[in-house]
């Protein structure tokens, strides 16, 4: 297979990004594809709003798509960028690597930056394979997230059973060790749609369940022992109650579906959280759109007529995180210009 250098398919990696966001308070959309429907939504909803955004493609999506067909999509979102938003770059980034050889052929092929979870394995083999990573990223101006404490949920191939809070003592010694660029940490959030049971849960006066608090403490005491450093939350989708019902209404079975509540993760954003992962919410919001099409034409069968209104809605959701929770909107002039 040839190798390909991000550079040449027009790509950033996340260095500049972080230290925007860290010096400005905001946090970086980090949004999971799988398709081109996705995949455009993303590149036009971040190109409108102004926003760094990074493309994040697990490796159930990396196989589901080719990796060299994704190589040519990372390159032509580049070049579709530059006809909306000259000025604006994104990163093409890994999201939860679990062996090194995974993170070479993604670096390999055409990837800025990478995530290595190592969080699965003892303290010591994590800062190992994290290190062994990092070295082989950075000979290629590669970065290299981390993770340390574990997210419950299910999504993709990452699966846990219940959540282990991220041990601030443990993160010097860490990033020290390892060079690593970012940080994931576990304060609360939680994969897939189905974060949390509903015995955690508490209906508030409006009637909807609401999710125990973040770890806001935890936070704190990471930022104390390494100020500045970017932070990162996966699981951070809010599970929008009004796509959740749409589906239900149109013959969809999700019960107890919670997510982490917007004015939550803007205070994260606030923080030292310079990048938010969100895969859940847009899966949600194109099957509530794509289900809605089918109950109202149960006659349809062109796919542009499903997947070009799940596409747009999909969109303006993108813009109103960037604007209203992430804080990324208006960014991109300030890092790329």
């Amino acid at each position: 297979m040839t190798t390909v250098s991000y550079k040449d398919l027009g790509l950033v990696n996340t260095r500049a990004m972080f230290k925007h966001a860290n010096e400005n308070g905001y946090a970086v959309p980090a949004y999971n594809f799988n398709n081109m429907e996705q995949l455009q939504a993303i590149v036009m909803g971040c190109a409108e709003s102004d926003s760094p955004f990074i493309l994040q493609v697990s490796s159930g999506a990396r196989k589901y798509a080719n990796q060299t067909l994704l190589r040519y999509m990372a390159q032509g979102a580049a070049e579709m960028i530059r006809e909306k938003n000259p000025h604006l770059r994104f990163a093409l980034h890994l999201d939860h690597g679990d062996t090194l050889d995974l993170c070479k052929s993604c670096i390999d092929t055409g990837f800025s930056s990478v995530m290595i979870d190592g969080s699965h394995h003892s303290f010591e083999k994590n800062i190992e394979l994290t290190k062994q990573v990092v070295e082989y990223a950075h000979a290629h101006d590669v970065t290299v997230e981390g993770e340390l404490g574990v997210l419950a949920g299910i999504e993709d191939d990452v699966v846990a059973a219940k959540s282990v809070y991220t041990q601030p003592e443990d993160v010097e010694k860490f990033v020290q060790s390892t060079g690593v660029d970012s940080l994931a940490i576990s304060i609360g959030t939680s994969h897939g749609a189905y974060k949390f049971k509903p015995e955690q849960c508490k209906l508030n006066a409006q009637g909807v369940l609401e999710p125990p608090p973040l770890r806001f403490d935890i936070l704190e005491e990471i930022e104390r022992r390494i100020p500045g450093f970017p932070i990162v939350l996966h699981g951070s989708s809010s599970v929008l109650p009004a796509y959740v019902d749409l589906i239900n209404k149109n013959g969809g079975k999700l019960t107890a579906a919670v997510g982490i509540p917007a004015e939550q993760l803007r205070r994260a954003a606030k923080s030292a959280v310079c990048k938010i992962n969100i895969d859940s919410d847009g899966r949600l919001a194109m099957t509530a759109i794509i289900r809605k099409v089918f109950a109202e034409n149960p006659g349809e069968f062109d796919p542009r007529k499903y997947l070009g209104p799940a596409r747009d809605e999909l969109k303006k959701m993108i813009v109103e995180k960037n604007k209203t929770v992430l804080g990324s909107a208006g960014q991109g002039k300030g890092i790329f210009a």
